[in-house]
Order: C-alpha cells, then structure tokens, then sequence
C-alpha cells in the first residue's frame, strides 16, 4: 500500500563523499594509550597516557606551572576542606618543597580539617550521628584555637592565616608534618583564610569573636589581592574543591587589582573537582582569562585522583 503523505522521503543520491584518508582528524594512533606492563615506572605510565581531552589540559597546565616557578611567579593554590579530607596535605607539602606552591588561600573549613588533623590525627566526624543531639562541631580544643588565634591576629594586625599557623606551631601538635597551615608558617608561605561567618563549627564556640574573625579575614582578602596582582605575567591560581566562597573572592581579587590600575594578563587558571559548578567555571576559569588576558582549564574528577597526577606530571612528566 503506497504512502498517504504528499511528500517523498529526501532522495540521497547525490549526496557528495570525500575519502577518508583525505580529512583532517581530532584523533590519530599517535593519540592512543599504552598499557601499563609489570616494570613500567611512573615515567613510562604518564608518557603512556592517551594524548587526549583532560590529559592533554592536564599536560599543558603543568608546563603553566613550570613556567610559572621558572619566573618566580605566583602559583596560588586555592583550597577547600575536602582537599585536607582526601588525604592530600602530604602531597602539597612536598609541592611547596618542590616551589609548585608558594601561596595558599583556603575557605573556612580548611583551619578546621587541618588543625585537628595536626593535633589530634583525625578530623570529619559523623554529623548524622551527632547533629540530632546537639553536639556537632563542639570541639573545645578547635573552637578555642581558631577564636584564639582570630583575637591575637587582629591584636597584631595579621591576617587569619598566618595567625592560626602562629597559634598551632606554638602548641608543637604531634602531627605537625602533616598540617599545611604549620610547613606553610615556617616556610614563610602566605597562607590566606576566607570566612563564611556562621559557615564553621569554631563561630558558635563561646569564644567567638565576630570582629576579629571578620578583621583577619579582610586582611587575608588583602593580601590575597596582592598575590594576585604579582600573577601578571605568567602566574597560577588553581581552585580545588572550593564552588562557591574562594570563586567569589577570586574574582573580587581580579577585579580590585584592575580597578587600581595594575596589569593582570598572561595568567593561567584552573578549576579541579569532581563536577563542574556555575562559580568555578565563570569566576575562575572564564572571566579572569577573558579577551586574551590568560589560559584556563577545566579538570573534573575526585581530588584524591586528580591532584596526585597532577603531582605526577609535574615531579615526573615531560
């Protein structure tokens, strides 16, 4: 029975072919993995990885920060609490070592994480367990350490940061080797700390001091902005598990060093985590970097993977 429609189907036999051989590809062999045998080294297993999409961003932005170290460049790592949850604090110490990191700017709940991890050795409790009695986020020792060094560090006119890396450091925690805020206080590695009040369990402490958390914080914001103003040039700010608060005051660092006058091109910027929020996206890795002004790149994946081979590539890589 022939077709009710009025219309034939689109006749396809004039369509134009080309032969293959003669079209330019995205992908060749030459892009292609290599299996990882029994004796292959670190070497041969990054050398091995296929040339394509995030190891090809991956590559590239650790030549960034090569270029970066080599020109005495900032190469800012901007840090969420996940990133000391994951495990990751030996890892970036021995990048500061290595020059790969020669300035911190953390949120909140990164003082939290890393100093209980320095004086005590664990950190993350089970909120289900403990929010429904009341009891989540009361411990005394870190509530009464952060609020310390928040009233002393607006006494002498420091940022949060280096105020907690002054505070934790004079306790001689047993697990200082793993703390970032103490290898960064004696290295002399600015370590900023930007505050969501009432975002962390150390603000319902009965020490808390509004004012002085608020000051430091600024303070850290400042010198942060003066961070990012020596990027011009050929500096680096990744972002690593922070959506929302480090973004904001990224681009609010971007934005006062332009309003002063200051050039800020030639920067590299990256955002890592396992998705890709909204924040991130704009205010790290597109808006700082745009009309020619820098590079930036997008890695997803768990901070536990990614930041290791990033690790990898810049110790070991090509």
């Amino acid at each position: 029975m022939p077709s009710i429609y009025a219309n034939d189907p689109l006749s396809l036999e004039e369509v134009t072919t080309y032969p293959l051989a003669s079209r330019s590809s995205k992908v060749s062999l030459d892009d292609f993995a290599s299996p990882v045998q029994e004796n292959s080294s670190l070497k041969d297993f990054l050398a091995g990885l296929p040339n394509i999409l995030a190891v090809q961003s991956l590559g590239e932005l650790s030549a960034r920060l090569r270029r970066a170290r080599k020109l005495e460049k900032p190469i800012i790592w901007g840090i969420g609490g996940h990133v000391v949850k994951t495990g990751l604090a030996p890892v970036m110490i021995d990048l500061m070592k290595r020059g790969f990191i020669n300035a911190i700017a953390a949120n909140g709940s990164v003082l939290v994480h890393d100093a209980e991890i320095a004086m005590v050795g664990s950190t993350s409790e089970d909120v289900d367990a403990t929010l429904g009695a009341g009891a989540f986020g009361g411990a005394d020792e870190t509530g009464k350490l952060l609020n310390g060094a928040a009233r002393d560090g607006a006494r002498d006119g420091l940022g949060l940061g280096e105020s907690m890396g002054r505070a934790l450091i004079a306790l001689k925690p047993k697990h200082a080797a793993y703390s970032l805020l103490c290898a960064a206080y004696v290295a002399g590695i600015p370590f900023t700390a930007h505050l969501t009040i009432g975002g962390d369990i150390a603000h319902f402490h009965p020490d808390a001091d509004g004012g002085a958390l608020g000051a430091t914080s600024h303070t850290d914001f400042r010198l942060l902005a003066e961070l990012v103003r020596r990027m011009n040039g050929g500096g680096v700010y990744l972002n690593i598990g922070s959506a929302v608060t480090l973004p904001e005051v990224f681009l609010k660092c971007v934005t006062l060093v332009r309003n002063l006058g200051h050039p800020l091109a030639n920067i590299t910027t990256a955002n890592f985590d396992f998705i890709q929020s909204y924040r991130p996206l704009t205010n790290v890795v597109r808006r700082p970097t745009a009309d020619g002004a820098g590079r930036g790149y997008s890695i997803t994946g768990h901070h536990e993977l990614t930041i290791p081979l990033l690790a990898a590539q810049l110790i070991c890589g090509s």
